[in-house]
């Protein structure tokens, strides 16, 4: 496959979490690709940091301040870019509480955020899609705790889990259009999610998983945008209902 595979110029992407970690830095590596990337998150200041950057680079970035939750405001922002060709929907928050400690509010939150968002999100880029006939690239954004039980993470890793579901059920329905839908499961990446704890227990939870890793480091934000790159791009034109793992070999299942 030539590098050309991955030249995204004249194609528009969509990137919701665009404010900063990992939704910004997809935002910046599909721009340098070529994209016109319109970039949602309801941290307005955070998305014009992210079009700062894009603009220092020589790219094109529009921005839309937004919560992914709400249905009618996502669907304006998709149908004012245009036919789409890419939608990265990465938006999400992680919450901490064992299983008798979570509660409604709680498991709605996180529900709602990290799997109603990207459910939208798939079904309007999907409508773009279709509509004009673009046969286009959807990437979700799963999580490692897919993978393992991870105590504390009830409503964070339930919510991954549907995200894995519903890229498979809609790769499923929309391969005949030619769309593909795969799905990003990172492992424990610097961001400023997971960099919420207290100074000497953040160095312990990464000291860790860098053990955990055969080679030996935490991910950056840049290591997942180059994955959602390559999904986003002709390179993974046969690939779709998969979920890619770049987690630095922590977890290798089959």
């Amino acid at each position: 496959m030539p590098l050309s595979a991955y030249d995204l110029t004249g194609r528009s992407a969509f990137v919701t979490g665009a404010a900063g970690g990992i939704g910004r830095a997809t935002a910046v590596l599909l721009a340098e690709a070529g994209a016109t990337v319109h970039c949602a998150d309801r941290d307005a200041a955070g998305l014009h940091g992210t079009r700062a950057l894009i603009d220092a680079q020589g790219g094109t970035a529009r921005i839309h301040p937004l919560d992914v939750t709400d249905r009618h405001a996502l669907r304006a922002a998709v149908e004012s870019a245009g036919p789409l060709h890419v939608m990265a929907a990465i938006a999400g928050v992680m919450h901490t509480s064992t299983v008798l400690e979570t509660t409604d509010a709680d498991f709605d939150r996180v529900f709602a955020i990290n799997f109603k968002g990207v459910l939208y999100a798939g079904q309007q880029a999907a409508r773009s899609m279709i509509t004009h006939g673009v046969a286009g690239s959807i990437v979700t954004m799963a999580s490692g705790a897919v993978d393992a039980a991870s105590p504390g993470l009830l409503c964070y890793g339930v919510a991954k889990a549907a995200v894995v579901q519903l890229t498979r059920t809609l790769a499923a329905e929309l391969g005949p259009h030619g769309i593909r839908v795969n799905a990003v499961a990172p492992g424990w990446v610097r961001t400023p999610m997971t960099q919420r704890h207290e100074a000497d227990r953040q160095r312990r939870i990464e000291a860790g998983m860098v053990r955990l890793s055969p080679l030996g480091r935490v991910g950056e934000p840049e290591d997942i945008a180059h994955t959602v790159l390559h999904l986003a791009s002709d390179a993974s034109c046969f690939t779709t209902g998969q979920i890619l793992r770049p987690n630095g070999g922590v977890a290798m299942p089959w």
